[in-house]
């Protein structure tokens, strides 16, 4: 088999496919797993014994952990080609960018499975990478091809970069966040016995989804950060200025600004927890709102990048 540049895409997209596939059984089998862990929530609320219960529960997560990697694997596999058939680095248009984005997530979450706790919540980060890829191979799918002029440049390699990272471990973040209030409204109002009380009881600790939240904001806000940065000095270098309030760069600075205020939210007395959890959802979702609202609904200097 001749490995030319049709070769390798053909390839890409029966990998990307394959990682799809993937994935949707890795959610599968963390759902069961959820499903066993509200069935414990229940047992221990009630005071029933069911014996080997919990590492019965705990036997789907290990397979959709095993899927999990192996889907990441494809996913890496399937950027990996798609910039050899591009001839560049795989992240020229949107179609890419939503590949790349999951790839950051899964390798996110996976990097944060060394503590144990965060498995409860793999079905959501599974759930939004997989609604990512399928997002990208029907509605946003590009041939590969070459950049326009504009973005060919070693900026595209340091500023997207660093946003693809940095939006890769907001994810993570987001799903900790969310999982985190409805967990303390959960141990504020002490109920377990409605479905969605079992669900809420059976997520780690407040504390715990709190500390995982913190640590995933904290590390990808210096680098969001340096993104915006580098964005602006890109800027100077294509339009000669460094700022001038383009969709794409006002989004991102709003995005800038709500996890700035979050991460100073937590350390300020009276707005810890609940409170600084909102500015870091609203983070999540300007950031979201940048890429495919601002892309797709809002013209800019950034339109013929479609990233």
């Amino acid at each position: 088999m001749i490995l030319d540049e049709q070769t390798f895409a053909q390839l890409s997209n029966g990998l990307v496919y394959s990682a799809i596939a993937v994935y949707a059984l890795a959610m599968l089998a963390y759902a069961a797993e959820t499903a066993g862990r509200m069935a414990g929530a229940r047992v221990a609320v009630t005071g029933t014994v069911v014996a080997d219960s919990p590492s019965r529960s705990r036997l789907p997560g290990a397979f959709g952990t095993s899927l999990t990697v192996l889907a990441f694997l494809l996913n890496l596999g399937g950027v990996v080609t798609r910039g050899l058939a591009a001839g560049r680095v795989p992240w020229g248009n949107m179609y890419e960018f939503v590949l790349v984005c999951a790839l950051a997530a899964g390798a996110a979450y996976l990097a944060f499975l060394s503590r144990r706790p965060v498995r409860a919540f793999g079905v959501w980060i599974v759930a939004i990478v997989l609604l990512a890829l399928g997002l990208a191979v029907t509605v946003l799918y590009t041939p590969a091809g070459a950049l326009v002029p504009v973005l060919d440049s070693y900026w595209l390699v340091i500023h997207v970069a660093a946003a693809i990272t940095g939006g890769g471990v907001f994810t993570v973040g987001a799903v900790a966040t969310g999982l985190f209030l409805v967990r303390h409204r959960q141990e504020r109002r002490g109920t377990a016995q409605a479905p969605r009380g079992r669900y809420a009881a059976s997520l780690p600790t407040t504390r715990t989804l709190e500390q995982v939240a913190h640590t995933a904001h904290i590390f990808a806000f210096p680098i969001w950060t340096f993104a915006v940065i580098a964005g602006a000095i890109w800027a100077e270098n294509s339009w000669g200025r460094y700022w001038g309030w383009d969709p794409k760069e006002t989004w991102a600075f709003i995005t800038w600004v709500f996890y700035a205020a979050h991460l100073h939210a937590q350390a300020t007395a009276g707005w810890r927890g609940v409170r600084a959890s909102w500015f870091a959802l609203a983070g999540y979702a300007a950031f979201l709102f940048n890429f495919f609202g601002v892309n797709l609904w809002i013209t800019g200097l950034h339109s013929y990048a479609g990233v």
